[in-house]
């Protein structure tokens, strides 16, 4: 039988009933939802909807009210079953340690953890910062990245550990929309070559509409559907439809 730690491939991720209240304020009601083994799965909502909350849970930093995540079937809740998987997080803000070299960034764990021997782990950081286009990037510092190229060498860092799941907290953030472009195709490419399975957690509707096998609208601490792009672009649901078509509504002043 083979031990998942040694695949690869991706994992499937179910959340079931997760339920979580803050002072007496339920804040996510009653959460399902299956992703597939390599799928890519956009969670999309704006902001309050719960998204955050969820993802805090999904990395283990919030115990559930009620409810349970498993990966391949296992809960997660057990810290031995956790342990099994390899699981990797993109933050929002990249979290690159301003007194590191980017290089160092990215072998960090397997430095702190004495995984490897140092000549090994800088030819893993090489080869995965030119895997999301920063080859040469690893004696510079954080400082001197642009936004777009944080991101990536956030992404370069998250597959390190060769991760069966990684999640991503607003990928696009702070970035400008060509810079966005890329960090979406980045997570495509990523996909489709390593078939990670992967959830990207973002108010982003390009991002998600661009990148995304299934997507699940969360609002108000619920999801309200889930399905392919199409899918959710056809929902007709009055709070999906002002969501998704929501734009800021300008006229012109008329020229004397």
């Amino acid at each position: 039988m083979n031990n998942p730690a040694n695949n690869h491939s991706g994992v499937s991720l179910q959340v079931r009933g997760l339920r979580k209240s803050f002072d007496g304020q339920e804040v996510l009601k009653g959460i399902d939802f299956e992703v597939k083994p390599g799928e890519i799965f956009v969670i999309m909502g704006p902001s309050g909807s719960g998204k955050s909350v969820l993802l805090k849970h999904l990395i283990g930093l919030e115990p559930p009210d009620a409810g349970e995540i498993l990966i391949n079937g296992e809960s997660i809740q057990s810290p031995e079953i956790a342990a099994k998987y390899r699981m990797a997080l993109v933050f929002q803000s990249g979290a690159l340690l301003n007194s590191l070299t980017v290089g160092e960034n990215v072998g960090l764990y397997l430095t702190e953890h004495r995984l490897k021997p140092p000549e090994e782990i800088a030819r893993i950081v090489a080869e995965k910062l030119e895997d999301v286009g920063l080859k040469g990037a690893g004696d510079k510092m954080p400082g001197d990245l642009s936004g777009g190229m944080k991101k990536r060498a956030a992404i370069a860092r998250a597959l390190v550990i060769e991760p069966q799941l990684i999640l991503y907290d607003e990928p696009t953030s702070e970035l400008d929309p060509l810079s966005a472009v890329v960090i979406g195709e980045e997570i495509l490419e990523l996909n489709k070559r390593i078939h990670v399975t992967t959830l990207v957690v973002s108010h982003d509707r390009a991002l998600a509409f661009g990148i995304a096998d299934r997507i699940a609208v969360i609002n108000d601490g619920g999801i309200l559907t889930i399905g392919t792009p199409d899918e959710v672009k056809r929902f007709n649901d009055p709070l999906v439809q002002k969501f998704l078509n929501a734009d800021f509504k300008h006229e012109p002043k008329s020229s004397l």
